[in-house]
This record gives structure tokens, sequence and C-alpha cells, in this order.
């Protein structure tokens, strides 16, 4: 993509200027997006258990469907980050390619503004979940049945508040790179 930083010539120190803060945001968003491949992993193989426990023993495992639904919530929060800091968020760049070939200093402050848009959308979330993290905390909200299954809904609201977070700094570090290279493009 265009613009989008060069994440192994951030990682190696090859890009001037990039500090201790710049290279520990990449660091905890690459750990987040492992755990969240690791959370992938163990829902394989609970469901995998499950269904078999099911069809093998007439057994199912108790509180999977309540399990896989809190954990997409948490992987798409793991990895989000890692997504856009790739540059691999979902969006059409057919306009923004058009724009970049004639006016380079328009499409970075289309680009800008859209990152701004991603720092406010998630900056909402967070604002939105907060509440809901510190009342899951507070009055031990679980999902499930007492006496079959039951899970802590905090640890889910942490993963929202905390993926929202690191998303809004790879938003901040996007717009940083961005117009850290524009000062010397010749353009």
């Amino acid at each position: 993509m265009g613009n989008q930083p060069n994440i192994e010539a951030l990682n190696t120190g090859e890009i001037p200027g990039v500090g201790r803060i710049q290279r520990s945001i990449l660091s905890v968003t690459r750990a987040m997006n492992i755990v969240g491949s690791l959370l992938i992993f163990a829902l394989v193989v609970l469901i995998g258990i499950d269904v078999g426990g099911r069809n093998l023993f007439g057994i199912p495992l108790s509180g999977v469907p309540e399990m896989v639904g809190l954990s997409i919530i948490v992987i798409v929060f793991l990895q989000a980050p890692q997504a856009l800091q790739l540059g691999r968020m979902t969006r059409s760049d057919t306009v923004l390619n058009l724009l970049r070939d004639r006016a380079p200093k328009a499409a970075r402050l289309v680009e800008t503004l859209f990152d701004l848009m991603g720092v406010f959308v998630f900056g909402v979330i967070i604002y939105g979940t907060w509440p809901m993290l510190q009342k899951a905390w507070t009055r031990n909200e679980f999902v499930g049945a007492v006496g079959d299954f039951t899970a802590p809904v905090w640890p889910v609201r942490v993963a929202v508040v905390v993926g929202s977070a690191l998303l809004m700094l790879n938003f901040l570090l996007h717009i940083v790179n961005r117009w850290k290279g524009a000062r010397h493009d010749t353009v």
C-alpha cells in the first residue's frame, strides 16, 4: 500500500527517527496478534473435542458456544492492530491511488483524515466500553448457566479496550510516519 509504514524497516531501525515508543507499540501489536492466533488454535481444538464428544459419546463439552462467542470478539481486537499495522485493513484504494499519482500531498491529507477518523472511532469504542468493563468487573458478570458453565465477561471488555487503544496508537503512528517521510519528499 502506498504510504503505509514499512514494518520490517521500522522493526530493524532502518527508518531514521523511529523511537523506542514506536518499536514498543509494534512489539506489543505483534504479541497481541500471536495471542490471538493461539486463541484461534485453542478454539479449533475445543470445537473438535466438543464435536467428537457429541458425536462419539453423546456428551458435548459444556460452554463451548459461550467460549466461542466471547473468543471471537477477543480475537478481532487482538488481531486488528496487526492488520492495520501491516496495511491489511479492508478499504477501497481506487480513488486514493489516482490521487497519489496526481496530487501526492492531497493523498497524504486524505489518508491522514482516514487515520484521524480511525482514532476517533476507536476512541468512541473505548469511551463506550469502559463503563461496561467497570460494571463487569465490579459485579462479576458472567455468561453461561450457573451450575453448568460460567465465564467472566471482563476479559472480553479488557481486550476491546486494549485492542482499541492499540489501534488508535497505530493510526497515530501512520500519521507520524507519513508526514515524517513527507518532509524528505521532493514532491
